[in-house]
Parts: structure tokens; C-alpha cells; sequence
């Protein structure tokens, strides 16, 4: 088993993270329309930095340069953030949550309204729907999340610096 992840890694890195997080963001949308969930505004957010993530990952797959690990390596970071910010609203007291005001729309309807920066802005400002945790899996979406963007962070640098 270990030599297979290895050869992965090794010969099949660009498509199996591009797979894997294009995966991600299919089973978020399945688990959403099958639960009757509906996500938050970052939750919403933590998928596009997905995106990024499969993009990056998609464009290496035809560009081996040491420029598009870096690509994926920026993407997990903005997700890392994204799902930081997330966890940690997740943690606030009641008291703190109440005095949060950033996440009270969809994200599409912040973006419409407020434009992208400020949008994204507003999102990351969080708010009580983004403390939320939702179905829980041993952890929740966010945590998973987390977990996934170091991972993609780890193997990109290893990547990187390793050759």
C-alpha cells in the first residue's frame, strides 16, 4: 500500500490532487442536496479555495514547473485561512458569535451586492451561520477541510524543495 502512495505521489501528483480536490467540492454539493443542508457563506468560500486548488493542480498536470507548486502551495494557503478563520469562529462563545455581522447573506448575493473584495471581506468577517458545524464526520467540513489544504500544502512543498 505504501509503495503505491509513493508511485502516486512520485508519477500521478498534479492529477491526483486536481481529482482529489474536485472530489471534495462534488461530495460538499451531494452531502448538501441529500441532507437538505445549506452552506454558509465561507463554507461557499472554503470551496472556491478548493477550486483553486483543482485549477493549480489541473495547470501543473501540463506545466511541470517548479512555479505551479508553488501555484497549488498559495491555494492551500488562502484555503488554510479560509478554514482557520472558520474553526476558530466556530469556537467563540455566544457572546462573541452575537457580535459578528459578516455572514448574515449567501455568498453570491454578498458579492452581487457588495462587489468581490468586499464581499470576500465580509465573509471572512463571519458571523452565526459560519459557526455552524453541521454533519460531523469524526470532525466537521471545516476541520476536514483543514486537514486536506495542509496536506495539498505539504505534498506541493515536499514537491518543491525535493527535487
Amino acid at each position: 500500500m505504501l509503495k503505491l502512495i509513493n508511485e502516486v505521489y512520485q508519477n500521478y501528483f498534479e492529477i491526483a490532487s486536481a481529482i482529489s480536490a474536485i472530489l471534495i467540492i462534488v461530495v460538499a454539493y451531494v452531502l448538501d442536496q441529500i441532507f437538505f443542508l445549506q452552506a454558509c457563506a465561507m463554507c461557499i468560500l472554503t470551496r472556491y479555495a478548493f477550486g483553486l486548488v483543482f485549477l493549480t493542480s489541473l495547470v501543473s498536470v501540463f506545466i511541470r514547473a517548479k512555479l505551479s507548486y508553488v501555484a497549488i502551495m498559495l491555494a492551500s494557503l488562502s484555503g488554510v485561512f479560509i478554514t482557520s478563520k472558520q474553526i476558530s469562529i466556530q469556537n467563540l462563545s455566544v457572546d462573541e458569535l452575537s457580535q459578528l455581522s459578516g455572514c448574515g447573506m449567501p455568498f453570491h448575493t454578498m458579492v452581487e451586492y457588495f462587489g468581490i473584495i468586499e464581499g470576500i471581506k465580509k465573509t471572512l468577517g463571519g458571523g452565526p451561520s459560519c459557526a455552524e458545524d453541521g454533519m460531523r464526520f469524526v470532525f466537521n467540513f471545516a476541520e476536514w477541510a483543514l486537514i486536506f489544504f495542509i496536506i495539498y500544502f505539504i505534498l506541493s512543498a515536499k514537491k518543491l524543495f525535493g527535487k
